[in-house]
């Protein structure tokens, strides 16, 4: 890992919350994520599955988590699993966890290597009557790949049928959604970071840059910074791309009058801080760029001021949709016709703003959480309005990282220059002087 070793007792918390859920004489077990193949001999870069990440602070692979709060032998209620340091493999992979390292980072004080497991894992399980095993239920997920999760459970439930079984995930969604004063310092580091990279790309941004151009830049400040790089795929879009949402493409030459929309965050500790600006090629908005920019800048001022616990991102997204049709008829986008007669399951704003206003965010990027269900405080979402025009080859998204209080919220990128006036006065500066990573 790049980033300096994180604070054990986030995980020692996280593991204490989700023990509190679990019924009585239970045990969970948790699996690190697959090595994906690529082509040939060579894997995808390793990504550790989020949830054992969010119980022990682990990104080995082959690791595993076990908890049985009950377990009579109390030595054995928290197991982390490791494989065990071998030094010819070493000499080809790299430095593989110590039994005091896995403790160091995680806060459990047994470390069990992964080849011995086998026999100490069944008294356990005979022991047990439920078996709390995990699986990847984010709502946005689309994947028919039969990962770890999956083939171990199947595993369990043939080898011990008649055991009680419980999805772990049903327990995460609820827990992970929550996020402790601890966890939002990692939060705010990556974010933290993230800002450093924009107001240098703020400096770098001229007309005749190539959109890659700009993505390099902000991969070398993010690994400048101790930051694994970004934590999903950078959006930068100039001109009349910025209205492809998950445009990633980035090959194409950013022109003078032109706006940019870059939608990028930093990896810190495996949290991901998203960002979204929109600025323009040359340094100065135009006229009705202004006026469109300040359009979607006040969309994000009220939805902020409305995201707060008791209201469920449904209701806030149609208050949102609410203001938008008074706003994008303002800016001459929609007519009293169209509002009047508009289709309550396809409203005359979407045309103009087609995707929501609101996720979850933490270790995933679109983390685990309700969206029909009261918000609570200590929730983390992004607010990210945009205004799409095809007539006039232009898309302004505006996106901010906010952390839900007992009254309302505190934007955690406040830091961040995001008025027409500070984005301007920030582009002035010279292309060419020189600027911190």
């Amino acid at each position: 890992m790049k980033y300096l070793p994180l604070n054990p007792e986030i995980f020692i918390q996280n593991r204490k919350r989700f023990t509190e859920k679990m019924e009585k004489n239970s045990i969970a077990i948790f699996n690190s994520n697959d090595e994906l193949p690529a082509n040939g001999d060579s894997l995808h870069p390793f990504k550790q599955n989020a949830d054992l990440f969010w119980l022990t602070g682990i990104e080995q692979e082959d690791t595993m988590l076990v908890i049985f709060p009950d377990n009579p032998d109390t030595k054995y209620r928290e197991v982390l699993v490791l494989v065990r340091p071998n030094a010819l493999k070493e000499k080809w992979d790299g430095h593989r966890l110590t039994a005091a390292e896995g403790e160091s980072l995680s806060g459990i004080k047994t470390i069990v290597w992964l080849d011995a497991l086998e026999g100490m894992l069944q008294p356990w399980l005979h022991a047990a009557e439920t078996i709390y095993l995990n699986t990847n239920e984010n709502d946005r997920k689309a994947n028919q790949v039969p990962v770890r999760d999956y083939r171990f459970a199947a595993d369990m439930r043939n080898r011990y049928p008649l055991h009680n079984y419980r999805r772990s995930a049903r327990l995460l969604k609820e827990l992970r959604a929550i996020k402790s004063p601890l966890e939002i310092e990692v939060l705010q580091k990556a974010i933290d970071i993230t800002d450093v990279a924009f107001r240098r790309l703020l400096q770098f941004i001229k007309p005749g840059v190539m959109e890659h151009e700009i993505e390099a830049e902000i991969w070398h400040s993010f690994l400048m910074q101790r930051s694994a790089g970004p934590a999903y795929g950078s959006i930068i879009a100039s001109g009349d791309r910025a209205r492809t949402l998950h445009y990633v493409s980035n090959n194409q030459e950013c022109r003078d009058g032109e706006l940019l929309l870059m939608d990028f965050g930093a990896s810190y500790g495996n949290y991901a801080a998203d960002l979204t600006r929109t600025v323009p090629v040359n340094g100065k908005f135009g006229r009705r760029q202004k006026t469109v920019y300040n359009a979607c800048l006040h969309l994000h001022h009220y939805a902020a001021s409305i995201l707060k616990p008791g209201i469920s991102i449904i209701d806030y997204t149609e208050k949102v949709g609410d203001e938008a049709t008074i706003i994008f008829q303002k800016i001459g986008l929609l007519k009293k016709t169209e509002i009047k007669n508009e289709d309550p399951e396809n409203r005359a704003y979407r045309k103009y703003l087609y995707h929501g206003i609101s996720h979850h965010l933490g270790i995933d990027v679109h983390d685990l959480g309700t969206r029909t269900e009261p918000i609570k405080a200590g929730m983390v979402f992004t607010i990210e309005p945009g205004i799409y025009i095809e007539e006039e080859r232009m898309g302004v998204r505006i996106e901010n990282n906010f952390w839900i209080t007992k009254n309302g919220n505190k934007d955690l990128m406040k830091n961040i220059p995001i008025t027409v006036e500070d984005i301007e006065g920030l582009m002035k500066r010279s292309n060419h002087s020189t600027v911190n990573p």
